[in-house]
């Protein structure tokens, strides 16, 4: 029996199951299948609820219990929301879905490249050092603080740090004192004690610490939500360089960016996309957030799309197959084009993740001028069947003909956090 559990348990079917999300957009109009091939009875949780779908065309008001063995077609009656519950065999819970039915959701595309300029809160450290003082005694304040790369120094003496100068003008403040220093690591804050030493170099007190409080680059805008001009862009993190952490954000912006140089992608050698967004570049608006699924800030101004002239609609994950799809991107000064591609896999996902499509570039034009997806292209927008789909994110570095790309509704996600906390 143990035997039979485990096997049903991690068949790829109920596997299936479990990595569908927990929510179930569906826009005004459209129909969705579920067939996931199970003996399995979706049970309506509150009867308050039975005016919003139909299920296999019957409404809620004449039942709640449905027989889903078989295809299971969900059609919107009204805006509102749907818990359903779905018990193997009537009795065994499998999965607890609610189905939200909304107005259609439509964005407007980028393919902009855009340059991004981003400021941190605090001082990022990126590396440690020794300190030789007047006597010429080598010392590791920063270690013996238990300092690492990574860590975030937020408050001196609880003064907040505005950037690295200002580190270094506090620490020399206290004239060789030992100071608190009230740091993040894994979004996590603790308190260590350091003692600053006198450098024997240039007579100023020092940490043993290597700190950053900013960063720039080219990428990709994804998309603006015309009713609230919030943005989004890139699919993934900005980290730091040399230590992987992703940067929080104290201000930053979007600008403008010319692409003045493609490096060409080879096997086992990402190619790059070389920007120009010097300070002359119009800014398109300002950076909120950084998250492990992309960027994201608000519009300062009317962005468009010269392809796609007006808001396209989105599609959720569970309407996405493989198959023919385009993305939208700028690689040099004749501004967005639109290349094709293959959708090769749909990796259903109940979390955000920003693997959740696997790509791969077949449009000619584009192979010959980078060999692929290249770095700056990430955010590139992913469109199928004239709907809003992802982004790309990533490249795979020994086919850069290949990539991962981002399901648009975990970029909105981000974007409706955005609109909560404010």
């Amino acid at each position: 029996m143990a035997a039979l559990f485990l096997a049903f348990n991690y068949s790829s079917v109920v596997q299936d199951i479990a990595r569908f999300p927990s929510e179930l957009h569906i826009f005004e109009g459209d129909i969705q299948i579920l067939d996931f091939g199970l003996p399995l009875q979706a049970k309506v949780r509150n009867e308050k609820e039975i005016d919003v779908l139909k299920f296999n065309g019957d409404s809620l008001k004449d039942r709640q219990t449905f027989d889903i063995s078989r295809p299971l077609a969900i059609e919107p009656v009204n805006q509102g929301n749907v818990a359903v519950d779905f018990m193997l065999f009537g009795f065994i819970p499998v999965k607890r879905l609610t189905i939200n039915v909304t107005s259609p959701k439509k964005l407007i595309p980028g393919g902009n490249s855009i340059g991004v300029s981003l400021y941190t809160s605090g001082a990022l450290i990126v590396g440690t050092s020794e300190v030789t003082d007047e006597n010429g005694i080598t010392h590791f304040p920063a270690i013996d603080a238990g300092l690492l790369p990574g860590d975030v120094i937020e408050k001196v003496n609880g003064v907040t740090v505005k950037d690295a100068d200002h580190l270094s003008k506090l620490v020399n403040k206290v004239k060789g004192k030992s100071v608190e220093l009230e740091c993040k690591r894994d979004n996590r804050i603790f308190v260590t004690r350091i003692f600053p030493v006198k450098d024997a170099t240039d007579s100023k007190y020092r940490l043993g610490l290597w700190v950053r409080d900013s960063t720039a680059g080219v990428g990709t805008l994804t998309f603006v939500d015309p009713d609230t001009q919030y943005m989004g862009a890139l699919g993934h993190a900005i980290t730091d360089v040399d230590t992987g952490a992703l940067l929080s954000v104290k201000n930053g912006k979007i600008s403008e960016s010319t692409i003045i140089d493609v490096k060409i992608g080879k096997k086992g050698l990402p190619g790059e996309l070389v920007g120009n967004f010097s300070s002359n570049k119009k800014v398109l608006g300002s950076i909120i957030k950084n998250t492990a699924y992309g960027i994201y800030g608000k519009a300062n101004q009317r962005i468009t799309n010269p392809i796609y002239k007006n808001p396209m609609p989105i599609a959720y994950q569970y309407n996405i197959k493989p198959g023919r799809a385009t993305i939208l991107t700028t690689i040099d000064d004749s501004g967005i084009q639109e290349y094709e591609i293959q959708i090769l896999k749909v990796n259903r996902q109940a979390s955000p993740n920003p693997k959740g499509l696997v790509i791969e570039v077949t449009d000619p034009r584009l192979l010959e001028k980078t060999g692929g997806i290249v770095q700056g292209m990430s955010g590139s927008p992913i469109i199928m069947d004239g709907k809003i789909v992802g982004a790309i994110t990533h490249v795979f570095v020994n086919d850069p003909k290949k990539g991962y790309g981002i399901f648009i509704e975990w970029m909105l996600e981000e974007v409706n956090k955005i609109i909560e906390d404010n």
